[in-house]
């Protein structure tokens, strides 16, 4: 019974300071599974409206960047990018994206439902 508590207690101590350490990592996209509110990079490997392919080289995924009548992204093809957001239903939703020109795109806030979900009177005024 000693030994098991103390291979326990052992096993715990070496996991925390693992443990600090894959949560300062960065997420790869190979292992979203339903993560909220994380970071990821990458290159836009094709873009159909404001959805986009992103590839990090480990995988790739699709990123909804809420819909065209709302907010109209100009990525191209090639672009590196970093985005923050939640997967859901199977593709990353975005909060915003960031390009390496240091332009911010916001594309919604990380709470609550996006401002877009009731219908086309929440629209901001351009």
């Amino acid at each position: 019974m000693k030994l098991n508590l103390s291979l326990s207690l052992l096993l715990s101590l070496i996991s925390v300071p693992l443990l600090s350490e894959i949560t300062l990592a960065s997420t790869q996209i190979r292992d979203l599974k339903s993560l909220q509110g994380i970071e990821i990079s990458g290159e836009v490997t094709s873009i159909v409206g404001n959805d986009f392919m992103l590839d990090d080289g480990t995988g790739e995924v699709i990123v909804d960047a809420g819909p065209r009548w709302w907010h109209q992204i100009d990525l191209t093809t090639g672009e590196s990018v970093t985005v923050i957001g939640e997967m859901d239903e199977g593709e990353f939703e975005a909060f915003s994206i960031a390009r390496e020109n240091g332009e911010t795109i916001e594309i919604r806030p990380p709470q609550g439902p996006p401002p877009w979900s009731g219908d086309r009177q929440n629209k901001p005024q351009e």
